[in-house]
């Protein structure tokens, strides 16, 4: 690459200050892999069949993870953490796969989980230019945000109708390019093999975002295809020796989100406004859970997967706020900026007109998001000068009715307005091509705790009154003359939505059926609807201007330094590379391999009290086990949140490791990327074997592995 192209990557990137140009940066899209960069630095040559094998083996986990077939018989693994949800969902009393593990020696006795999609990318194409030619130049935001909406409705419904798999149109550079993809969709999953989450999530809370590790963080499933395991030719093969330190490892899997192509007035309103704000809400949340899950087992186990998610989304959340609050990272992201503006700047008659607008227009519409006043329904509370921002989250991202009942209430009264509108102007979540999705996770047979319900209903009731003031005429009309705590009970204990047949009725019912209904979940949901709506349409129009601005930062940054870069994460499957390596922290070298014996040593160290302690049959196994067997092993690959379950490969394309985790260094890599001290944190492939034929004498699962 030539210099300004490295100088590109590191605006867009923003390395910190020590980090070296040219490190292992980037997310990279499988249409366009970064074959130069590897050859040059790693001499290594990415070829067609190695690409391809590791798109097609890829799967994406609809519930926030990653994964990869591991043999041609539709065998997949991922995390025991990406896994939990099922496992949890097909535990019952007496019978808690959570806690216990799970293991299906025989294929009957797989277990079918109730509502799990995944995904394989099949194939991606560049729409962009038909994006662009349906949103024309001179349009409003209102009239701009319209037009795309249609067409990408327009492209997801077409593609879907011509393949017959799952279509999605992605934003990708905040806009400067749109990219189909077409996946091929499997809901008939089955539960295979998982530890015992003592050992999958060894360390708990305490060692969450921390290296050394010694997590057993993999869980297996199986897809089937008209009741029989499915075919699935393109697999990962297990390596039997996993990475060295030193090796080059690739990772492959579905980035959530990143924010490096934001200015640096935007990341500021995320340490200012956006992020305060989330903390505020997770540290309130992960109190309820913890307090609930403390009254009894049954609770404990019900709030388990909550819990985890939350606390990982609160500690997550602090790493990213207190990166922002670096002045390093700050000042340089302001001179790096710079360096972009200054020539556009300086240049009037070619750029100024275009160009020298978008940083200014970015700054007043986050300050305008910032200052709008209060919905209607708390307006009368006078409370102005509280976000949109975080009026939107409350009620139209449901912040305020923390509830799966009503999260189901909400589907069914805007599925009932929402169908009857050409695809092209419903909300995204409602268009023909997502509908299929949205209806498996809507009429899933999964129970749902009642108990739960009312306690994360009352706490989030509770949490929007701290916010907008408890006066107003909306919040009386929602919490009907009563105290967040029987409000929610009122409501929970009043609802028949717990049914499948219930919503079914009232899904296939429409309009008439849902104005007829008097399930209080509904009339609540029905009640803010109105306001949540404006909400959205107020935030989505903001969100227009700030897209339009950043594609045409895009476009200048492009025609000064070429496209060789790696866009935002959008969830969609990326490639990542790096080399398994140590770090120094506080003058001490660690290693960046750790083992079975390390695993024992902390427990023991910890006296094998929570969230240290091993299960007894673990202590039983010790004397069958390696000890030297390598479990978790980092490197400097450029991963983040939805990478979990990643699968990890050599050159060879074999996988040697499951991504499970970064460390704390890694947890600003939402804005820029480090390789000084970040690293992701994954189960190392001789691991599992080990643990597999000493511990759990899984000899099926052993031999479809490795024949």
């Amino acid at each position: 690459m030539k210099n300004h192209v490295f100088a590109l990557l590191a605006l867009l990137f923003l390395p910190l200050v020590h980090a070296p140009l040219g490190a292992d940066e980037g997310m990279w899209l499988f249409n366009r892999p970064p074959r130069e960069l590897l050859k040059k630095k790693y001499d290594f040559t990415l070829t067609e069949p190695w690409l391809t094998n590791a798109q097609k083996a890829s799967v994406r986990f609809n519930n926030g993870g990653s994964g990869g077939f591991v043999s041609a018989d539709g065998l997949v693994v991922t995390n025991h953490h990406i896994g939990a949800d099922s496992i949890l969902k097909l535990s019952v009393k007496g019978k808690d796969l959570h806690r216990d593990g799970f293991y299906a020696a025989n294929r009957e006795d797989e277990l079918k989980c109730p509502d799990l999609e995944l995904n394989v990318l099949q194939d991606l194409t560049d729409v962009t230019d038909k994006v662009k030619a349906a949103v024309k130049p001179g349009l409003s935001a209102a009239e701009a945000a319209a037009a795309r909406r249609a067409i990408l409705a327009k492209l997801s419904k077409d593609a879907q109708a011509e393949s017959g798999l799952r279509c999605d149109v992605v934003m990708l550079y905040r806009g400067a390019e749109y990219h189909l993809y077409r996946y091929k969709k499997y809901t008939d999953v089955r539960l295979v093999f998982a530890p015992e989450h003592a050992v999958a999530s060894f360390g708990g809370d305490v060692d969450n975002f921390e290296f050394p590790r010694t997590d057993l963080d993999v869980s297996f499933f199986r897809v089937y295809e008209d009741g029989k395991p499915a075919s699935t030719p393109h697999y990962f093969k297990w390596s039997t020796t996993g990475p060295a330190d030193g090796d080059l490892v690739f990772v492959t899997g579905h980035p959530g989100t990143t924010n490096r192509l934001e200015t640096l007035a935007h990341l500021m309103h995320r340490r200012d406004v956006t992020l305060p704000y989330m903390l505020q809400m997770l540290r309130q949340r992960e109190a309820l859970l913890i307090q609930y899950a403390a009254t009894g087992p049954e609770q404990k186990r019900a709030a388990q997967n909550d819990l985890a998610r939350v606390a990982n989304a609160r500690k997550a959340f602090t790493g990213q706020y207190h990166g922002l609050l670096n002045p390093e990272i700050l000042a340089a992201k302001a001179k790096l900026e710079k360096e972009l503006r200054d020539p556009i700047e300086s240049n009037p008659a070619k750029y100024w007109k275009e160009y020298g607008r978008l940083w200014r227009e970015i700054e007043d519409t986050l300050r305008k998001e910032a200052t709008m006043d209060a919905p209607p329904l708390f307006g009368s509370m006078g409370n102005r000068g509280i976000a949109a921002e975080r009026n939107y989250a409350l009620v139209e991202r449901g912040d305020a009715f923390d509830s799966q009942l009503f999260k189901i209430a909400r589907h069914l009264v805007r599925l009932a307005e929402e169908r009857d509108k050409d695809d092209g102007k419903r909300l995204p979540e409602y268009r023909s091509s997502a509908m299929a999705s949205l209806q498996y996770q809507l009429f899933s047979p999964a129970p749902i705790s009642a108990d739960l319900e009312r306690t994360k209903l009352a706490g989030s009731l509770a949490f929007l009154a701290e916010n907008v003031g408890g006066g107003s005429y909306g919040m009386s009309k929602i919490m009907a003359g009563k105290p967040p705590a029987d409000r929610a009970a009122e409501l929970i204990a009043g609802t028949k939505l717990a049914s499948v047949a219930e919503r079914k009725r009232l899904f296939e019912g429409g309009k008439q059926a849902i104005a007829d209904s008097a399930d209080p979940l509904i009339r609540l949901a029905v009640f803010i609807d109105p306001d949540a709506r404006k909400l959205r349409e107020q935030f989505d129009l903001n969100q227009e201007v700030l897209q339009q601005a950043y594609a045409s930062i895009a476009k200048a940054t492009f025609e000064h330094y070429g496209t060789a870069i790696a866009p935002d994460a959008t969830f969609t499957l990326r490639l990542a590379f790096g080399v398994v390596k140590g770090y120094e922290v506080n003058g001490a070298q660690l290693r960046p391999l750790t083992t079975l014996g390390d695993l024992y040593a902390r427990s023991t160290a910890q006296e094998n009290e929570e969230p240290f302690r091993l299960p007894k049959s673990w202590l039983d196994a010790k004397a069958k086990l390696d000890l030297t067997t390598p479990i978790n092993f980092v490197s400097t690959a450029d991963t983040i949140g939805g990478n979990s379950g990643s699968p990890v490969l050599n050159r060879a394309g074999e996988l040697v490791g499951i991504n499970f985790d970064r460390n704390r260094h890694g947890l600003v890599r939402n804005f820029v990327y480090t390789d000084v001290q970040a690293r992701h944190v994954s189960v190392h492939s001789r691991g599992v074997l080990e643990a597999l034929r000493h511990r759990y004498q899984a000899e099926g699962l052993l031999r479809e592995l490795v024949p």
